[in-house]
């Protein structure tokens, strides 16, 4: 919503994931404070990267935001291992509550899916406040904006605050899901990816940013599991390195396919079949 471009939102996540395993691991913090506090790590990351934006814009914040991933892994290596992990990264117990062990898909779902109503509901009603249309302001132009008096390096850096703190409660719900966190699991790849899912829904718009999300990772698991069974009926064709580098390829070329015929996403599409559903069977009124 405020036009940043942000290609080290993997970064962020990996930092929330570290913390919140750092404080579980070290102090014996519960879930329901260490995944607060993760969202805060990624969101001061935010901010120390997002401060540039005022100065950078488009493809030179792209390059900036990269920075944050390169710097990320170079520095949970560089940190004491007893802080971070260090190269072995940090095992989590199973997260508890109310003497319940959340130690399955099933019963982590009841702590997932409460987190993304929660942080959906605050992204719907934060575009409709005074700091959301700032944000579109700035998007639209920042100048104009300026003058009208919204500062640029405040709307901006808040922009990256509020990114950099969902990340770092994804990673942090990531690290009690895995239960394992290390620095390769957080490369500049997912952040491609997270980008592609944004464009394939739709940019600049939250509903376009979750059908993006259903409409990639619903792609990508048909192909995880149609790929076995066309590697095992078809060996002539290939093994499974050949599928799992057609898995990249596909994918790749949907976001291609999107950036063409639908630059504006699902949520485009979305938007005209409501608008004909509205007013049939009356088009012509």
């Amino acid at each position: 919503y405020a036009g940043q471009l942000n290609l080290g939102q993997s970064a962020f996540m990996g930092m929330g994931a570290f913390v919140a395993s750092s404080l579980t691991v070290n102090f014996h913090l519960p879930f329901y404070l260490s995944i607060p506090a993760g969202g805060l790590g990624g969101g001061l990351m935010g901010i120390i990267f997002g401060i540039p934006a005022y100065r950078v814009k488009g493809f030179y914040l792209a390059l900036t935001t990269i920075a944050a991933q390169i710097i990320f892994p170079i520095l949970i290596m560089r940190m004491p291992p007893s802080i971070f992990g260090g190269s072995m990264g940090f095992h989590l117990d199973p997260a508890t509550f109310l003497g319940i062990s959340l130690d399955n898909e099933f019963k982590l779902y009841y702590l997932v899916m409460p987190c993304t109503v929660l942080f959906v509901g605050f992204a719907f009603n934060l575009v409709r406040t005074r700091t959301g249309r700032a944000f579109i302001a700035i998007r639209d132009n920042d100048i104009v904006a300026e003058m009208m008096g919204i500062s640029p390096l405040s709307c901006k850096t808040a922009a990256f605050f509020i990114g950099g703190s969902f990340a770092g409660v994804a990673g942090s719900l990531w690290a009690f899901y895995i239960r394992y966190v290390a620095v390769d699991q957080f490369t500049l790849w997912y952040s491609v990816w997270f980008i592609g899912m944004i464009i394939v829904g739709g940019m600049g718009n939250i509903l376009g940013a979750i059908l993006g999300t259903v409409f990639i990772r619903s792609l990508e698991e048909m192909i995880t599991t149609l790929g076995p069974y066309l590697s095992q009926h078809y060996p002539k064709i290939g093994g499974g390195g050949l599928w799992l580098a057609g898995m990249n390829i596909i994918l790749g070329g949907t976001i291609v396919l999107f950036l063409i015929f639908e630059p504006k996403g699902l949520v485009h599409r979305w938007k005209i079949l409501k608008a004909s559903y509205r007013i049939w069977p009356f088009p012509y009124l």
